[in-house]
C-alpha cells in the first residue's frame, strides 16, 4: 500500500482553499429586476398619494383648497388651528363621533372574533349531521354584499325596536363569515387533536378546554379577525346611516358625511372653512386604524400565515 506525503506545495494550496471563502450559489444570489422594481415604485405611490395629499389638504383653508397646489403646502400652513376647529365645531360633536365609533368598533370586532373563534374551531374539531352543508352555507354568505341586507337588517330591527340606538350596529356586525371561515382553517392547524384528547382524558368538559386552550392557540387568528371587523366595522357608512337618527349616535363616516352635505348645500350651522374642516376629520379618524396595524402587525402576519400552511 503506498503512502502519498504532503508536499509543502500542495499544503500549501490547501491552506489558501481552506483560507479564502466561499463563493455563494448563483441560485441564491439576488437579481434586481428594473421593470418590477418601478411597478412595485407605481403601486406604492398609488397607495401611499391619497394619504399624503390628505395630510397636506389637513393644513389649509377651504379657500387654499382650491387655489393651491394639491401635492404641496400652502404659504400659510393652519394644521393645528384645522384640528382645534374640528373639535369645536357644533359644541364639540366630533369628539363624540369619535367615541361612537371606538365603541361600534371595538364591541363588533372583540364580539366578532369570539364568534368566529367558536364557531370555527367547533367546524374544525367537532362533526356532526349537517356539518359540509352549514359550512357550505357560511361560504355562500360570504358572497353576499352586506349592502344587500341592509334594507331586511333595518326592518327586522325596526321591529324589535332597536333603531336608533347603538346596538343597531353593533349586533350586525358581530357575524362575520370570513372570520369563520379564516378561524376554521386556522383551528385545523393550531389546536391539535391530541392536546384535546389529553384534556379530556384528564376530565376537563369541552366548554373549559375551548376557553383554557383554544382561544389561547387561536390568538393569532383571533387578531386577524380583529384587525378586518375592526376596520369594516370603523369604515362602514351605509348601516349607520339607515340606522341612525341621533346625530350624537353617529359614527365618523355618517358625521363628516352630514357636515359635507351642509358645506356644499350651504346649511344651518355651516361655516366658510366646513370643508377644510371634513378634510381634517377625515385625517384623525384614519390615525386610529394606522395604530391598531403598527401594534398588531406581527400578530396580523402571522395569523394569516400559519392558517395556510400544513403542519
Amino acid at each position: 500500500m503506498t503512502t502519498v506525503t504532503p508536499t509543502a506545495s500542495t499544503t500549501g494550496t490547501a491552506k489558501r482553499v481552506a483560507a479564502e471563502p466561499r463563493s455563494p450559489r448563483r441560485s441564491s444570489t439576488r437579481r434586481r429586476s428594473t421593470p418590477l422594481t418601478i411597478a412595485m415604485l407605481a403601486v406604492l405611490a398609488y397607495f401611499l398619494l391619497p394619504l399624503f395629499w390628505l395630510l397636506i389638504a389637513s393644513t389649509k383653508s377651504t379657500q387654499d383648497l382650491f387655489n393651491s397646489f394639491g401635492l404641496w403646502f400652502s404659504h400659510a400652513p393652519r394644521l393645528l388651528s384645522n384640528i382645534k376647529a374640528t373639535f369645536t365645531q357644533d359644541d364639540g360633536v366630533f369628539g363624540r363621533w369619535l367615541l361612537n365609533t371606538v365603541l361600534y368598533a371595538g364591541a363588533s370586532a372583540l364580539g366578532a372574533a369570539l364568534l368566529a373563534a367558536a364557531a370555527g374551531y367547533g367546524f374544525a374539531k367537532y362533526r356532526f349531521r349537517g356539518h359540509g352543508a352549514a359550512f357550505n352555507l357560511v361560504l355562500g354568505a360570504i358572497m353576499i354584499p352586506t349592502t344587500a341586507l341592509a334594507i331586511p337588517t333595518y326592518l327586522l330591527f325596526a321591529k324589535a325596536g332597536l333603531v336608533n340606538t347603538p346596538w343597531a350596529v353593533i349586533l350586525p356586525s358581530l357575524i362575520s363569515p370570513f372570520g369563520l371561515y379564516l378561524m376554521r382553517i386556522y383551528a385545523e392547524d393550531a389546536v391539535p387533536d391530541s392536546l384535546i384528547e389529553a384534556a379530556r382524558m384528564d376530565g376537563a368538559g369541552e366548554f373549559r378546554i375551548f376557553c383554557t386552550i383554544g382561544l389561547r392557540l387561536l390568538a393569532p387568528g383571533l387578531v386577524t379577525v380583529i384587525l378586518f371587523t375592526l376596520v369594516a366595522t370603523w369604515n362602514n357608512y351605509f348601516l349607520p346611516l339607515i340606522m341612525l337618527n341621533d346625530p350624537n349616535l353617529y359614527p365618523v363616516t355618517v358625521g363628516l358625511s352630514s357636515w359635507a352635505a351642509r358645506a356644499q348645500n350651504g346649511g344651518a350651522g355651516a361655516s366658510s372653512d366646513m370643508l377644510a374642516l371634513v378634510v381634517t376629520g377625515s385625517l384623525i379618524s384614519i390615525i386610529p386604524l394606522v395604530l391598531a396595524f403598527l401594534l398588531l402587525q406581527r400578530y396580523w402576519q402571522s395569523g394569516l400565515a400559519t392558517g395556510g400552511v400544513k403542519q
